[in-house]
């Protein structure tokens, strides 16, 4: 039998493809406000770290447009063409984001090849650099909003690290309420933000009209050819006017693509452009404005509140970040590559509004030391941009193999400009990669760390279901042998949670030994998560016979596991009733201990082991109530 699909999955998809109450309006005016955060707020930086000592560029009239020519074709390459018209289009039922694509990919390839595993650790460490970009954004985004102080009052400068340290700790300490009711200021703060951006960079063009010429190559051509083989390494100031490109095709599953790419074409891209181009245009007028082109652009009168709405601009940036990062972290511990950990929903009637406390605090940690230690956003900046450029590469990558399999009728040319964005991305992390050890080596390290985090733990719970498969009792074999002599039949039904769908579960062994009765129907429970956002079939029950039931319970890893409510809800299915107060959940807890087998270095197995201790139980993960579950421990070693 199958249960009807979930209201998690209609909700999905319903936000999913802008089918909910609000209006196309409402959701451009939305998607403004979470989608383009991060890219929203990179005019705060990147005109200033181009011509920031770290190259070495003088700012005279050719590379004054042969920089913003660069920015302009930048944004038009990578985020116009390749992630709002092109990879925006490869939605997983709705949702994206580099897990969603994988997902995607390793479906066109043979389940358990070399490719699809190929693929799998691909979009992983695409996923661990995502983590790494996680903790640079609120970091750079929030001191260069506070740095406008040392252009309107430079004896504040002291103050500029420790008021950037204070609006961190307060994003990070309001996430446990969620963003429900802030979000709803997010759309019209950020549309204020973009106006603004606008009307600054008109401004500014007005003094000096021809930077308009930048909007032709030519300028980027020239700038190649006058630098040289030198000029490659000025991608590294020009990749952070398309960081958060990617967060476009992520939050897609909240708005839709019709609402990403309205809010794209008809405003965020203008006003960026006119911003760039303003303050290329104020520092063709005076060069000695590239120490701070945004805010010596602004009137004087105006920076003050300038000052205060980059610096909500920053904090609306932050927050799509983080929330970004509780999605993905529940995303890999739906597929298994990473612990459970608890997970506190913040919203009645939006799903998707959770909020982790364990990565909020370990990602609270690392972007305050980031503060502490690189003290500026132009520090920053040195830190930034080689793990955005490594997510974009193997976003082509896996675009490629979507669309090559797939996309039959587009696939002639969208392969083609694949090439053309693998040349770009690999240009923007090579000219990252020479920053490596000015600080580009942090987010690389920590993306390292995620990465080996996730494949430990995939891997150590392979190793744990093998070694549970090979020491369990088949249950065709255990059942009719236990029925010759049947132990005392009670009332009620017993719901025994198993990985293994062919082997009796260690918790109803031990149940039988210690407690010498078998429940009047007893359930062997397996919960299997897909590598679609949403799950159609959720449920399938199969009777064994003699009051044995065995079920399968399926969730997409976009929603929220919640086992109860599955169970009850077979119940109009036709299948066995399971009433809430007289259903006992059964659940064994392993305790892994390391050992010198062959499988995975000691090391890693004390690692899995240790993540394994600290990991959430299952039952509270799945939602189940702690007044209705018997827990009972074994030891296993792997």
């Amino acid at each position: 039998m199958s249960a009807t699909q979930s209201p998690q999955a209609k909700a999905g998809h319903a936000g999913g493809h802008g089918h909910g109450k609000a209006g196309l309006a409402g959701l451009v005016v939305g998607a403004i406000g979470v989608v383009f955060g991060d890219i929203g707020t990179s005019p705060l930086y990147t005109i200033k770290e181009a011509f920031s000592g770290h190259y070495g560029l003088v700012a005279d009239h050719d590379t004054v447009l042969g920089v913003l020519s660069l920015i302009f074709w930048a944004l038009m390459i990578v985020v116009t063409l390749k992630y709002v018209t092109i990879i925006i289009r490869a939605d997983n039922e709705g949702e994206g984001g580099i897990m969603a694509l994988m997902a995607l990919a390793q479906r066109t390839l043979q389940r358990g090849s070399w490719s699809a595993y190929a693929v799998g650790i691909l979009g992983i460490f695409g996923a661990s650099l995502f983590f790494g970009d996680s903790v640079i954004t609120p970091a750079i985004s929030v001191l260069s909003a506070i740095e406008g102080l040392e252009v309107t009052a430079p004896r504040l400068h002291n103050w500029i690290v420790p008021l950037a340290v204070l609006v961190l700790l307060a994003l990070f300490a309001t996430q446990r309420f969620g963003t429900a009711k802030v979000g709803r200021v997010f759309g019209p703060v950020t549309t204020v933000w973009f106006l603004s951006l606008s009307a600054i960079g008109i401004f500014n063009i007005g003094h000096n009209p021809e930077v308009l010429q930048a909007i032709n190559p030519i300028w980027a051509f020239r700038f190649f050819l006058t630098h040289g083989s030198h000029s490659i390494f000025i991608l590294g100031a020009v990749v952070l006017a398309v960081t958060g490109g990617e967060a476009l095709y992520a939050d897609m599953g909240h708005f839709g693509t019709r609402p990403i790419r309205y809010a794209w074409y008809f405003f965020v891209l203008p006003s960026l452009m006119l911003n760039y181009l303003g303050q290329g245009a104020l520092v063709l007028e005076d060069p000695s404005a590239v120490r701070n082109p945004f805010y010596i652009g602004v009137p004087e009168w105006a920076r003050y509140p300038m000052i205060a709405l980059a610096t909500a601009a920053t904090v609306i940036a932050s927050q799509a970040v983080i929330t970004g990062t509780f999605s993905v972290a529940r995303q890999a511990m739906q597929l298994g590559y990473l612990p459970r950990m608890a997970i506190k929903h913040t919203s009645y009637e939006t799903i998707g509004q959770i909020y982790i406390p364990g990565i909020n605090w370990l990602l609270m940690g690392a972007v305050l030391a980031l503060v502490l230690t690189f003290r500026s956003s132009t520090a920053l900046a040195s830190a930034y941009g080689v793990t955005v450029s490594g997510t974009m590469l193997i976003d082509t990558l896996l675009l490629a193999l979507v669309a090559r399999a797939t996309w039959l009728k587009a696939r002639t040319w969208v392969v083609p400009l694949c090439v053309v964005f693998f040349i770009i991305d690999v240009s923007f992390l090579v000219a990252n990669g020479v920053k490596f050890l000015d600080g580009a080596w942090v987010p690389v390290a920590l993306a390292v760390l995620v990465f080996t985090l996730l494949r430990t733990w995939r891997r150590g719970r392979e190793l744990l279901s093998a070694e549970i498969q090979k020491e369990g009792i088949r249950l065709d074999t255990f059942l009719p042998g236990l029925m010759l002599a049947p132990p005392v039949r009670v009332q009620g039904t017993a719901v025994f949670l198993t990985a293994q769908t062919g082997v009796v579960p260690h918790a109803m062994l031990h149940n039988l030994k210690h407690n010498k009765v078998l429940h009047e129907r007893n359930v062997f429970l397996t919960v299997e998560t897909l590598s679609v956002p949403y799950s159609h079939k959720r449920l399938r029950m199969d009777e064994i016979g003699d009051g044995f039931y065995r079920v399968i319970v399926r969730f997409g890893f976009m929603e929220t596991p919640d086992v109860p409510a599955a169970l009850m809800r077979s119940c109009d299915g036709g299948g066995i009733y399971f009433d809430p107060m007289d259903t006992t959940y059964f659940a064994s807890r392993e305790t892994v201990v390391a050992s010198r087998r062959r499988g995975m270095p000691i090391w890693r197995d004390k690692l899995f082991a240790l993540m394994h201790r600290n990991a959430a139980p299952a039952t509270g993960f799945f939602r189940i109530p702690g007044n209705r579950l018997v827990e009972l421990g074994s030891q296993v070693e792997i």
